[in-house]
Parts: C-alpha cells; sequence; structure tokens
C-alpha cells in the first residue's frame, strides 16, 4: 500500500488545515475551503489564516463533518480577487494550463491530489508504440486527466452528466491547443453498459465516481451498490495488452483494498499500485484525500 502526494505542483501547495477547514495556494490566490476531515486544529493562527486569504467558502450547516447536497452558503472574497484564473501544471513534457473558478459548491474545478495520476496517465500513453490508444475517462468532471491523456496522443472519450462540467472542460482543452475530445453527456453506468453492447474497447479507462450521484435524467448513482457491477463492464471493454486501469475514490471510511478486491474480482491483477493520496503540507499535517488504484500493461 502506498501513500502518494502530488510532487509536480508549483502553482499549488496547502499551506494548512485544522478546524475543518484548509487553507490552500491555487496560483497566485490563497483560499479559505471547508474540509471535514481535518478535525486537528490549525496550526497557524486565525489571524495569519486571514492575512493571507483572498476568498472564503463557508457552508451553512449543523454538521461541518459530513456535505449535505443542498449547498447553503457561498464565498467571500477580496477586492481583486476574479471568479476564474489559470493555474500551470508541469510534468516532463507536460505542460498543463487549467481554467479555475469559485463555484457555488465550493469547488474550484480541480482536485490537485489527481497530479500522480496525471503523471501516471501521461507517462503510459506517451510510452505506448501504438497508433491512437483510446481511453476512456468516467465521471470526468472538468476534464483535467482528459486533457493530458490527449496531449500524450490519445484519441479520449469525456462522459459526465453535468453540462457545466463538460463546458468547462472543453474550455481546458482549448487552452492546451487541444481538439477532437469526444464529449458524451451522459450517466457513466449507462453509457459503459451500451459500450459494451457496442463491443467497443479502450487502452485507458479513468474513473473517479462520487460517494452519490444523479444521471441526466436522474439516474441515481450509489458507489457502494454499484461500483462491482460498473468495473465488472468496464472489465470488458478493457484490452489485453496496452492498457491502463485507474479507479479514485473519495468516500469516507473506504479502505483502499476496497477498490483492489473489487477489481481482483473482474481483472487479472499481477502488479497493482493501491493506497491513499494526501496532500501534503508545510505546517506538517498532512491532509488524506481518498485512495487510488491503478495498474497497466
Amino acid at each position: 500500500m502506498k501513500l502518494l502526494h502530488p510532487s509536480s505542483w508549483k502553482d499549488y501547495e496547502l499551506i494548512d488545515s485544522g478546524d475543518c477547514e484548509k487553507l490552500e495556494r491555487f496560483g497566485k490566490y490563497t483560499l479559505i475551503r471547508p474540509e471535514p476531515q481535518a478535525i486537528w486544529s490549525k496550526s497557524l493562527s486565525d489571524q495569519e489564516w486571514k492575512k493571507v486569504a483572498d476568498a472564503k467558502f463557508v457552508r451553512e450547516q449543523k454538521d461541518k463533518f459530513r456535505f449535505s447536497d443542498d449547498v447553503k452558503g457561498g464565498w467571500s472574497r477580496n477586492q481583486g480577487m476574479p471568479e476564474t484564473w489559470n493555474v500551470q501544471y508541469q510534468y516532463n513534457d507536460l505542460n498543463l494550463t487549467l481554467r479555475l473558478a469559485l463555484t457555488s459548491f465550493g469547488h474550484v474545478g480541480i482536485f490537485p491530489e489527481q497530479g500522480s495520476n496525471w503523471n501516471f496517465i501521461y507517462d503510459t500513453v506517451s510510452g505506448w508504440s501504438i497508433n491512437k490508444p483510446r481511453v476512456l475517462n468516467l465521471f470526468a468532471y472538468t476534464g483535467a486527466a482528459s486533457v493530458v491523456a490527449r496531449s500524450a496522443g490519445a484519441e479520449v472519450i469525456h462522459c459526465d452528466a453535468s453540462r457545466p462540467g463538460i463546458n468547462w472542460a472543453n474550455q481546458n482543452m482549448q487552452l492546451n491547443n487541444l481538439n477532437d475530445i469526444r464529449w458524451v453527456y451522459e450517466d457513466a453506468f449507462k453509457f459503459v453498459r451500451r459500450e459494451v453492447k457496442r463491443g467497443n474497447t479502450y487502452n485507458g479507462i479513468i474513473m473517479d465516481p462520487p460517494p452519490y450521484g444523479r444521471g441526466p435524467e436522474g439516474e441515481k448513482w450509489t458507489l457502494q451498490e454499484q461500483l462491482n457491477e460498473l468495473i465488472e463492464m468496464s472489465s470488458k471493454l478493457l484490452e489485453r495488452k496496452n492498457y491502463f486501469f485507474i479507479l479514485s475514490m473519495y468516500a469516507v471510511g473506504l479502505s483502499p483494498i476496497v477498490g483492489l478486491n473489487v477489481a481482483k474480482t473482474h481483472f487479472d491483477i499481477t502488479d497493482a499500485e493501491y493506497g491513499e493520496f494526501f496532500l501534503k503540507s508545510k505546517q506538517g499535517k498532512d491532509l488524506p484525500m481518498g485512495t487510488f488504484l491503478r495498474f497497466r500493461k
């Protein structure tokens, strides 16, 4: 089992965390956001946080340890703090530009811990000698992984149930002077089921499913009820050589061994990486950010 953190970020840092909040720098701007896992005390004082913060997101809910579906609250920001801005990510020959924004849910458009997966995707795809490898990105959000795979030379199918998310991903594609990512606005579970029936195959599958969610037509997604079947179907889509598979899960309480055991049920895995992602803090209190499983051949 491994503990991994993104080591290539110059435009991101976790400055401090505690009291169910985190203090982060994204490029030029420093934000305060809720973080239910940060149940320890802050290392820096409230005054030090306020001094450096450009914006703060507050959730108005009684239970600060669990996030509800209905977000109440919003951002307060200093004068000069924009609603959108760009950050850079560099890794070997990969030079990535990503659009960030202050969303009504408190997100900014990226999950920084995924940088380790971006490196894995870029190394794998760019290292293949095959012509036009195909990569499927499920629950694809704002498309950073899609852009990375496309930058490495893959044909990319980006599937997400959010139109705003797909529009955002399209902007990220254009920011990086790329084209021809295929956008699929659909429930990921239904799309995979149809792809199996069509007999389509992929060299890479990426999935970062939420604990709960809704599809475009109100389809209900529950991670613990449907993940096993989703991975079973995905195993039928993956090529038998020159392939990779990535599963990320941000569900508090689920061990990385859960993802490993589900994958072992449906794949012949001999050499998988699995463990936890975390964000390394300048103050020494590292922040857990979910589990990962990945393998390739």
